[in-house]
């Protein structure tokens, strides 16, 4: 692929100081026209490449400028969610002597790995041959069959997801992929949709969720790493008795009352009334439902 090539060129340049043009088209297999457009190309994206002519002359990048590690590192974290390794294929082609940096690990996989990038593998496929999908999905009031135009894989807030517009409520959605099973691609073609600014996945978190259900409660302080892992340390206020208070908002009374019951014993809802109740009864079914 000329991506690979593209930073191939770039490492390999770094690595040996100066390179010839040549030697570039022999080690990618490519011809000397060829290097000659990647250059420009590299160039264009804002890496400094100068070309001395004559005797002891080549390709060398400005002095004082590197290439970031970051560009390899987040290129082997994608290997978690490829079935083929894209940073060892780098390397492949590099050379022996290429380093690719070990000193930060990205896993972007989960447990189901293999069932994962599968599915990251076929959307991109629906996405590029711009065809339908259809998937078996699981929510919070159920499961259905979903059909859906993939606009593209996202990794937002955590977790993956598919991007896409789906016909039948007219509307863009996120589907999170670890709900999305018998995915396969259909012989129906669609035309790409204009997306409003406001659909848009790239938007923060607290732009796309309105979390204006306000809950307040109390937690104790052995479970402090939770809430500051899901909203930070001055999400809350110690009280003298060392439990912690809080008033949160949430997107919906079930999101709030999920959310709630993971904590067990240790945390007491004490507004609204309406969730207090919510929590006295589910509560209440659980106790019923261990009875012995």
């Amino acid at each position: 692929m000329k991506t690979d090539r593209l930073i191939g060129i770039i490492t390999t340049i770094q690595q040996k100081g100066t390179v010839t043009a040549p030697y570039l088209a022999e080690k990618f297999g490519v011809s000397r026209r060829t290097i000659n457009r990647d250059i420009e190309d590299i160039c264009k994206a804002g890496i400094p490449l100068l070309t001395k002519q004559g005797a002891g002359g080549g390709i060398s990048i400005m002095e004082g400028f590197s290439l970031d590690a970051a560009v390899l590192t987040g290129l082997r974290s994608l290997d978690s969610v490829s079935k083929a390794p894209a940073s060892d294929l780098l390397a492949a082609k590099l050379g022996a002597d290429t380093d690719i940096p070990r000193d930060m690990e990205i896993d972007l996989a989960s447990f189901y790995k293999n069932d994962l990038a599968e599915k990251i593998e076929t959307i991109r496929r629906a996405v590029k041959e711009t065809r339908r999908i259809v998937f078996h999905y699981y929510y919070a009031k159920g499961e259905a069959d979903k059909l859906v135009e993939p606009y593209r894989v996202v990794f937002r807030w955590g977790d993956w997801y598919v991007f896409g517009f789906c016909p039948a409520r007219e509307d863009f959605r996120l589907y999170k992929l670890r709900r999305l099973w018998n995915l396969n691609v259909t012989d129906e073609f669609f035309t790409p949709r204009e997306v409003p600014p406001e659909k848009e996945p790239n938007r923060s978190r607290t732009e796309s969720m309105t979390d204006d259900y306000i809950v307040t409660a109390v937690y104790e302080p052995a479970v402090k790493y939770r809430l500051v892992e899901e909203y930070g340390p001055a999400s809350f206020i110690t009280r003298e008795d060392g439990k912690l208070y809080t008033e949160w908002g949430f997107s919906t009374p079930e999101d709030a009352l999920r959310w709630l019951l993971s904590f067990g014993v240790d945390v007491q809802v004490t507004a609204p009334p309406e969730m207090v109740k919510k929590m006295r009864s589910a509560i209440k079914k659980m106790k019923k439902r261990y009875k012995t």
